[in-house]
């Protein structure tokens, strides 16, 4: 099975820690295989997603810290395939087919990103070519990437489980202790 990755950059600590860890909770939930939070480290938001991933199961890594373009020059080099989300590129029906088993950075700005990146990438991809959240587009690619298929994806470990009803929550607690 192909891996796919969400490269986020950009975070600014003090002002987008709601939105960074939506990124990787979307990305988690969608079938992403794990979130790099390039050159910056917020335990807050790290610490926020492990908690998510140890209850409601993985796998789903999150590093951080690491230089943008190293991650994506060794993602390239490791056979990969790049893929920047921005309001400049191709429609995603467009692109789709290229990245068909192949391992996929997905790679998600906070801020303007850097204009080396729009080179750097094998694939720029606009969900839409107008001003809306990197979460929402984020999704609409995984969900495109995987064809629906990750919304059936059950989470080895989880210590919660939703069980679907038409009224009310219902949640299953898979083990008797957790904190």
């Amino acid at each position: 099975m192909p891996k796919v990755v969400v490269l986020r950059m950009g975070h600014r600590s003090q002002r987008d820690k709601r939105v960074t860890t939506h990124v990787a909770l979307t990305a988690r939930a969608l079938g992403a295989d794990g979130i790099v939070l390039a050159d910056v480290r917020d335990k807050q938001v790290e610490q926020s997603v492990q908690r998510v991933v140890e209850l409601w199961g993985g796998p789903f890594f999150v590093r951080a810290g690491e230089p943008w373009r190293r991650v994506i020059e060794e993602w390239r080099s490791a056979g990969g395939l790049v893929v920047h989300l921005t309001m400049y590129g191709l429609p995603p029906e467009e692109v789709l087919p290229n990245l068909q088993g192949k391992d996929v950075l997905i790679v998600v700005g906070a801020e303007k990103m850097p204009s080396g990146l729009f080179d750097l990438a094998d694939f720029n991809v606009a969900i839409g070519h107008q001003p809306h959240s990197e979460v929402a587009a984020l999704a609409i690619l995984l969900d495109r990437l995987f064809k629906g298929s990750e919304l059936k994806k059950e989470f080895k470990n989880s210590k919660l489980k939703v069980i679907p009803s038409k009224k009310g929550k219902k949640v299953e607690k898979r083990f008797k202790k957790f904190s």
